[in-house]
């Protein structure tokens, strides 16, 4: 039996098996002439209609009441947050909820409710994440006095990194030096899990004030502290990764090919020297191993003996691994020079050779996702290889889409229209016409539309070109697409793109056929903007 999700990917997969529960919409269906006016009081009638039927789980999630919050109805969702039982729940919703308010610019309320929360751990955090949205603010005194408030040791470092972040962006480089410097004496005096990711922020602000030197050791730091906490096969930590993609930015690849040469298994203890390697080998002052060493072969006669013992040893694999890899390349997306993309891609395949099955799996993505970024098609599938046929054309819409994101479209066609697996060239087609339609090209896209042979992928397709249409001021035509629109909840979606596009009386009537065709949830992103009642209105109707 074909896999659904490999053949459609997750985001395609999950929006199309809810969306086809939804069914589909009656030849002659109504709902597109129910409402004629942008009159708010009728849409807000048709939305308390709405909610007279059986209980949507989204009328429930954290989703509303962070709406609520973003709409300026923090009270209510506290309201509504407060009546979860479970205290680690509660503690944690009420989190979420700070940053929804302090996402509105609302930051006064969002830490009188950050210092409300119940439980420490979560109020500590939601205090560390104020004090990076006071600084972007501009108001630096308040943060610095809100991270001197923050109780637990292993959160001093981040709020700090992030204060020195936030300033930076503001310009402040003398205020960003400081606050960094902070920083280091905190993850100094407390190391705990999180410490790379606080040191890969401080090279980040480094390297920004143009201190380079500051950089480099910091990112020496964060290597050392991934070999004394991840000494298994594992993955080490994301800060890694982080560090090694900002030294790739910069054409440096030294890091990565000392993590990549084979490290040999240890001698056991107390015991005697193996394959010419002696326990207790030390490193020299300037970082050079001297004599024999369990990370690097000793050059026993300066002609080779390095490479054999690399060969001896190779079983062991290196430090980086394949996960480490992909998300190296991952993190470089755009930023990245063509030859020291090139460059990554050599050293990815071949450490593919030695990857796990499912770490290998991850790092074939991103390979061949960065080959077709820089348009080696043939390359690409090539490190997909022969494999299963199912798996190869899903790795083959994934090229597709890396094609047509980076404009070349008519290349990205011919790839997705070659796919043999009906459901994942659907899937592929409909990533070529989102980017032909953003591209401004809305009639070319609309064409394309026609050679997808699934109703559903072929309506999901034509929510790009609807909003394309919309964002270029053809209102009616948009409008007209939609009723080509066969499932319900698609079409709800596409006449929700339309009206985000909208002037506020034509989105109000569009909101309420949304309303109509999947419920009030489906219009609420866009009754914040047009119809700001409404969010009350849903508040009002569930607390009854």
């Amino acid at each position: 039996m074909p896999n659904e999700m490999v053949q459609w990917g997750e985001e395609f997969f999950w929006r199309r098996g809810a969306e086809l529960r939804s069914g589909l919409l009656p030849d002659d269906d109504a709902r597109t002439s129910v409402v004629q006016s942008g009159f708010e009081p009728c849409l807000l009638a048709v939305i308390r209609l709405s909610m007279s039927g059986p209980t949507d789980s989204r009328t429930t999630s954290g989703w509303f009441r962070g709406t609520l919050a973003r709409a300026g109805h923090l009270p209510r969702a506290v309201e509504l947050a407060s009546a979860i039982g479970d205290g680690p729940e509660q503690s944690e919703e009420l989190y979420a909820l700070v940053n929804a308010a302090a996402e509105a610019g609302d930051l006064h309320s969002a830490q009188a409710l950050a210092e409300s929360i119940p439980l420490r751990g979560p109020q500590d955090r939601a205090m560390v994440d104020l004090v990076a949205a006071w600084a972007r603010a501009g108001d630096r005194d308040r943060a610095a006095a809100l991270a001197e408030r923050i109780r637990y040791p292993h959160n001093w470092g981040t709020a700090w990194a992030g204060l020195a972040k936030a300033v930076l962006a503001r310009g402040d480089t003398v205020g960003a030096r400081g606050f960094a410097a902070r920083a280091d004496d905190e993850v100094r005096s407390f190391v705990f899990d999180g410490t790379g990711e606080v040191l890969a922020v401080l090279v980040e602000v480094a390297a920004a004030t143009g201190d380079r030197a500051r950089a480099a050791e910091l990112a020496d730091r964060v290597e050392d502290f991934a070999r004394s906490r991840h000494r298994n096969s594992g993955p080490r930590p994301p800060s890694l990764a982080a560090v090694l993609a900002w030294e790739a930015r910069n054409g440096d690849l030294d890091r990565i090919d000392a993590l990549l040469r084979p490290s040999p298994r240890p001698p056991a203890a107390d015991g005697p020297a193996l394959c010419g390697w002696v326990p207790g080998a030390s490193a020299a002052p300037d970082g050079t191993r001297t004599g024999t060493s369990p990370e690097d072969p000793e050059d026993l006669d300066g002609t080779g003996a390095e490479e054999a013992g690399q060969a001896r040893v190779s079983a062991a694999g290196s430090f980086l691994k394949a996960r480490d890899m992909a998300r190296v390349l991952d993190a470089l997306a755009e930023t990245t020079d063509h030859d020291v993309a090139l460059a990554l891609a050599d050293r990815a395949e071949r450490l593919l050779d030695t990857a796990l099955a499912s770490d290998r799996a991850l790092l074939t993505t991103s390979v061949s996702r960065l080959l077709a970024r820089l348009g080696q098609v043939e390359r690409a599938m090539a490190v997909v290889g022969p494999g299963n046929p199912g798996h190869r054309a899903a790795q083959q819409a994934l090229v597709v889409e890396q094609l047509a994101h980076y404009g070349r479209t008519d290349r990205a066609e011919a790839l997705a229209r070659a796919i043999t697996d009906d459901e994942t060239r659907a899937r592929a087609l409909i990533t070529v016409v989102r980017e032909i339609a953003r591209r401004g090209d809305p009639d070319r896209a609309e064409g394309l539309v026609q050679v997808i042979t699934d109703d559903w992928a072929r309506g999901e397709a034509l929510v790009a070109v609807v909003r394309e249409l919309a964002r270029r001021g053809d209102r009616e035509r948009a409008e007209a697409l939609t009723r080509s629109v066969v499932h319900r909840a698609t079409r709800a979606r596409a006449l929700a793109g339309l009206a985000e596009l909208s002037e506020p009386s034509c989105a109000r009537r569009l909101a309420a056929q949304v309303v109509l065709l999947d419920g009030w949830a489906a219009a609420l992103p866009v009754l914040e903007r047009i119809a700001p009642r409404a969010v009350a209105v849903v508040a009002d109707q569930l607390t009854l």
